[in-house]
């Protein structure tokens, strides 16, 4: 089996290459640092072991020599492991030492490049570390050694001479030092100067100052510093994305959550998941199997959710049972599930409530009058369709095909929802289990709803709705975040 040390980027999951998360599909363990995000340790099978040895400032720490040898034992017991770093793993990461200790010890290694924070850290701050004529090089020195102290290996003379830009890695709490030095050597103190705390993640925050300046800023790590003209450059797009900084929890089932939380992440937030529901199959699967198999007896097929969906298409043997029959799906979502089966929905709402269905289910009788009906949904979901329908003279089926159940609270519910600013509800179910799992006092400040059914079950368990989006979608209810954060 082989180690792979894995550059892990600089903060944002978007950035780790494909050879990254290849690798991390297939590990047995994954030792990962304190800057590596969270969300990638999310893409090692369910069943890796997952081991910090992450480096506090001031803290808790792994020491090197413990690291490579977790790595080396690790090897020869012939598991695949993953050694998770921040950056590239050959710059400043001390990736070098653990593999000359892997190699030492006879253990097959491979090196995964990362992209490193000295270019992608200023870049996600708007600056440019080359720019034509103005700065033609870039000079790349970490500021871990302590400048004030006469120690290590780094020339600040030497760096202040070289002209271009010159990036400072991990050099925070060592920036007057650093930047007293880099004067002492020459440069001029009105140097435009910048450090980029966070870099490439929601909570980034550049700081804009001088070289004589910046320490008086005083910057936090991580920070990456950027010293030359291009730190004038205020290209911001990171920043100026319209959800940047706002830590928003994700309430969906699993398999729904993570694209909710990738496109509010593309728009610069901070999701956390945290779902509050999660499905199951029905309790009698052979109704739902056998209801699949007939589905050819019916004049309608009325979908209300992607996952109605997922279930009710498992079970059915052949899509060209569907021959004679009409499909309907509440909403958008739906209707897209269908399509990635290759059924196009006969009938969509305007409204996706099921109010609307039943409006627009009743314009669709034929001459012959009401027919037949087949409604595959959750065991527990309100009846306003199928009464509506019942009592306009259809034949209605209702089939369970899923259950909703309430996951386990997570332990680690407290921490996640401490600095939470947004929480987001899909669902009536959503809000019902968020409630009895950690209470009303637990939710964040504003709550976010996608639609009218959603928002009276949060007002009726005690929550003040703050956002409901206009359009009943996931994008409406983005659209709706947006346009209220914009105010």
């Amino acid at each position: 089996m082989t180690v792979y040390l894995v550059g892990a980027g600089p903060g944002d999951p978007a950035l780790l290459t494909l050879r990254g998360a290849e690798v991390l599909a297939t590990a047995d363990v994954v030792v990962y640092d304190r800057l590596s995000v969270a969300t990638l340790l999310d893409l090692a099978p369910a069943e890796a072991e997952r081991i910090s040895v992450g480096k506090q400032p001031g803290g808790p720490r792994t020491s090197q020599e413990d690291i490579n040898a977790l790595l080396v034992a690790r090897g020869q017991a012939g598991q695949q492991v993953v050694r998770l770093k921040g950056g590239d793993p050959f710059v400043f990461a001390r990736g070098g030492e653990e593999a000359a200790a892997l190699a030492a010890a006879g253990v097959a290694f491979e090196v995964v490049p990362g992209i490193t924070s000295a270019v992608a850290v200023p870049a996600y701050a708007g600056i440019p570390v080359t720019m034509r004529y103005s700065s033609t090089s870039f000079t790349v020195v970490t500021g871990h050694e302590d400048p004030a102290k006469g120690e290590g290996s780094v020339n600040w003379e030497a760096v202040a001479a070289l002209g271009g830009t010159v990036v400072v890695l991990m050099g925070a709490a060592r920036c007057r030092a650093i930047c007293d030095r880099i004067i002492a050597g020459g440069m001029d103190p009105d140097t435009p100067a910048a450090a980029v705390q966070w870099g490439t993640r929601p909570n980034q925050r550049t700081l804009r100052a001088t070289l004589a300046t910046l320490a008086d800023l005083d910057p936090q790590p991580p920070a990456t510093i950027v010293i030359g003209e291009v730190a004038a450059s205020d290209l911001a797009w990171y920043e100026n994305r319209p959800l940047f900084g706002r830590r928003i929890v994700v309430t969906r089932a699993r398999p729904q959550a993570a694209a909710l939380a990738a496109d509010l992440r593309q728009r610069g937030a901070e999701a956390i998941e945290l779902p509050a529901i999660a499905f199951e199959p029905p309790e009698d699967v052979d109704r739902l199997a056998r209801a699949a198999a007939e589905v050819g007896h019916y004049d309608w097929v009325v979908l209300t959710s992607p996952t109605g969906v997922g279930q009710f298409f498992e079970h059915m043997r052949d899509a060209r049972s569907l021959g004679g029959v009409r499909v309907a799906a509440i909403g958008p979502g739906t209707a897209a599930a269908l399509a990635e089966r290759n059924v196009v929905a006969d009938l969509v709402p305007d409204q996706y409530v099921a109010e609307a269905l039943l409006e627009a289910l009743s314009e669709e009788v034929g001459p012959g009058g009401p027919g037949r009906v087949l409604i595959p949904r959750a065991e527990t979901a309100r009846d306003v369709l199928p009464d509506g329908l019942a009592a306009a003279g259809w034949d209605v089926d209702v089939v369970p095909a899923y259950r909703t159940v309430a996951p386990a609270p997570d332990p680690d519910a407290a921490a996640l929802l401490a600095d939470a600013e947004v929480i987001t509800f899909t669902s009536s179910s959503t809000v019902t289990n968020f409630v009895d799992a950690y209470g009303a006092d637990a939710v964040p400040e504003v709550v976010a709803t996608i639609g009218p059914i959603t928002t009276a079950t949060a007002r009726n368990r005690g929550l003040k709705v703050t956002v409901e989006a206009a359009e009943h979608t996931v994008d409406g209810l983005i659209a709706a975040l947006e346009a209220f954060f914009a105010r």
